[in-house]
């Protein structure tokens, strides 16, 4: 066993996202009510027969960033039996999310309100959290900033428990049209020759935004992206324009971190 996993032990958390909650209960986009499923992803959660230890949400909490939407965004989450902690969208802004939505116990790692990047540990692993939503003449793409950049290589740099990584984006092309013309981390390179060097340290890094279950391997390191619980895109190899696919229910993330693996069930839910 390794010297960094010799003290973690058996870890559980729920990964939600895209949600894209709206200012109102009645708030529907391609035929969707966003806050219903967001209800229900809560419910099923409280009723898992294994408590998770914490819910991460990968970003896109709301459709657009408007107060009323995080406030019903904060009272839905309020009920989950678990801390939650939450990834900037493209959607979201990083000062509402710090304004509005409560978080679990976190270290802070950049004392701008308009970043959002922290760590937080569970039972001998670590969980980093890293911003990467760039200025809005780039959206719907990433972009990781220096100083982001430089928060990744200094918890990678360092010994210190089995790692897992949060962001918004996906990092690699996704082998779809228009996936890979407009969602992507503008500099997901970069990122991935940073952590790549954290080794069997890194148990995976998880993202949103392509309301997708989706799976990339890359010189070993795994980047994994659960389905929205809203609604999900089409992300066929010769799509060139945003579908939705209508056939994909909303979904969620369950994931099981045991000191020699990771696995990840990703499960689906009935629409209410």
């Amino acid at each position: 066993m390794s010297v960094q996993s010799a003290s973690a032990q058996t870890a559980y958390f729920v990964q939600i996202s895209d949600t894209h909650i709206g200012p109102s209960a009645s708030f529907e986009r391609h035929g969707h009510n966003a806050l219903s499923c967001a209800r229900r992803v809560v419910e099923i959660i409280n009723s898992l027969p294994q408590r998770p230890d914490f819910v991460v949400h990968t970003g896109d909490v709301v459709y657009d960033p408007d107060p009323e939407a995080y406030r019903l965004a904060a009272r839905t989450f309020a009920r989950l039996n678990a801390p939650v902690y939450y990834v900037v969208g493209n959607h979201d802004r990083a000062r509402d999310i710090n304004h509005f939505l409560p978080m679990g116990p976190r270290e802070v790692l950049a004392e701008d309100r308009d970043l959002l990047s922290y760590a937080f540990e569970a039972r001998g692993y670590r969980f980093l959290v890293v911003d990467a939503r760039g200025p809005d003449e780039i959206d719907p793409h990433g972009l990781f900033s220096a100083r982001q950049l430089e928060i990744v290589r200094e918890e990678v740099s360092r010994d210190g428990p089995p790692l897992v990584i949060f962001t918004h984006y996906p990092i690699f092309p996704l082998n779809s049209v228009w996936m890979d013309t407009y969602m992507l981390t503008l500099n997901g390179a970069a990122f991935h020759d940073i952590v790549r060097e954290a080794g069997s340290r890194l148990r995976a890094v998880f993202h949103g935004h392509v309301h997708q279950n989706m799976q990339t391997l890359r010189d070993g390191v795994l980047y994994t992206s659960i389905a929205s619980v809203f609604a999900q895109f089409a992300a066929w190899p010769n799509d060139v324009v945003t579908s939705f696919d209508t056939q994909h229910p909303p979904g969620y993330g369950f994931v099981h971190l045991l000191p020699q693996q990771t696995i990840i069930h990703q499960h689906t839910f009935e629409r209410p």
